[in-house]
């Protein structure tokens, strides 16, 4: 059996239940989930700002172990996946074949099943991160991981790292002078280190807390500033031209509308983090047109951007990166999870499924 902490909504919380492991299907894989850290959405998920097909299994962030396959499957790069070997996946299994897939947009497929994002199944139950074992089904983009890579490094690959590599590939932002960040959670941060690993020149990352500026700073960034002091900063360091690439991680309508004057001729704007519902922003198309400017929503990523991200993982500060896990719990201990990341706000927060006892009941959603 597998333990799972089933999500049954805000009012009914999590309840820790076991599942029968499942007969595998052809080009299906079973993996023992090393451990999940909590996105921003799962958060609001649990917080009732996020709905979610119910009953489900919550989380997306995870790496594990490979423990049985069944026909011949294969990761990104064409190596057999076998018993043993330890992976990362994509967020979601795609078609391949619908005209989304076609058009390179994987992760917008019309049969798209998202892992931490959809209600459980006859024969897929074990679909998200936050419980011992997880289901991989066929479509799904296998990443092999190093052992050398430890678990806080890696466990936010297959959505924060991978969905930076993805805003910088669409932005063009490796090849910007100045980058702005807006917004130093865990994809800022990310963001921030990925920038100086790419070689861009200036990084300004923004933020309303101090703490989290000075993560920024430990990133890489060669700017802090509030979203107050921004727009100066930004005209300090461009000679008043404005910055080439913002990347908007906050949601934020006001730093959305904000972040269009940052923006130089020809910039470039990257919306990432409004994956909630927030109040529309004006906007003046003749501004947009007379400055040249691009405005690029982004959202998950390829197979590609995961592969990426690995490689990138693999070559970046892991001392600095592990940092920016504070705390890992057992599945048991979920709730105690969820108000540790709701009261200290650390970058990520991770839960080992590895360290439960069978049995119990979580209250995360209180």
């Amino acid at each position: 059996h597998a333990l799972a902490a089933v999500w049954n909504g805000p009012a009914e919380g999590f309840q820790l239940t076991e599942i029968p492991l499942p007969p595998l299907a052809d080009g299906e894989v079973l993996v023992e989930v090393e451990a999940a850290t909590l996105c921003g959405s799962d958060l609001h998920t649990i917080a009732g700002e996020r709905s979610t097909p119910l009953p489900t299994v919550l989380g997306h962030e995870m790496v594990g172990t490979v423990v049985a396959v069944e026909g011949q499957v294969e990761t990104h790069d064409g190596r057999r996946v076998t018993p043993g070997m330890r992976v990362t996946w994509s967020v979601g299994a795609s078609c391949g074949d619908c005209p989304r897939c076609r058009r390179g947009l994987p992760q917008k497929c019309r049969a798209l099943r998202k892992y931490g994002h959809e209600a459980m199944t006859d024969t897929w139950r074990l679909n998200g991160g936050l419980a011992t074992h997880c289901h991989l089904v066929p479509g799904t983009g296998i990443v092999a991981v190093p052992d050398e890579l430890a678990t806080e490094v890696v466990a936010p690959a297959n959505c924060a790292t991978a969905t930076v590599v993805s805003a910088f590939r669409q932005l063009h932002a490796s090849e910007a002078g100045l980058v702005v960040v807006q917004g130093c959670g865990m994809l800022g941060l990310t963001a921030v280190n990925y920038a100086k690993a790419r070689g861009v020149e200036e990084v300004i990352a923004s933020d309303v807390a101090p703490e989290r500026l000075e993560l920024a700073r430990r990133c890489g960034a060669s700017v802090v500033a509030t979203p107050d002091d921004l727009p100066d900063q930004v005209a300090a360091h461009s000679d008043g031209e404005g910055a080439e690439v913002v990347l908007d991680v906050t949601g934020s309508s006001t730093a959305v509308a904000a972040a269009l004057d940052l923006l130089a001729l020809g910039g470039r704007l990257g919306l990432v983090g409004s994956v909630f519902p927030a109040p529309a922003i004006q906007l003046d198309p003749e501004m947009v047109v007379r400055r040249m400017l691009t405005l690029r929503g982004v959202h998950n990523y390829t197979p590609d951007d995961l592969a990426v991200a690995v490689d990138f993982l693999t070559r970046a500060d892991h001392e600095l990166l592990r940092s920016l896990v504070a705390r890992t719990f057992p599945l048991a201990e979920l709730d105690q999870a969820v108000t540790y990341a709701r009261t200290k706000r650390p970058p990520r927060v991770a839960v080992d499924p590895r360290m439960t006892s069978p049995g119990g009941v979580c209250d995360a959603s209180r």
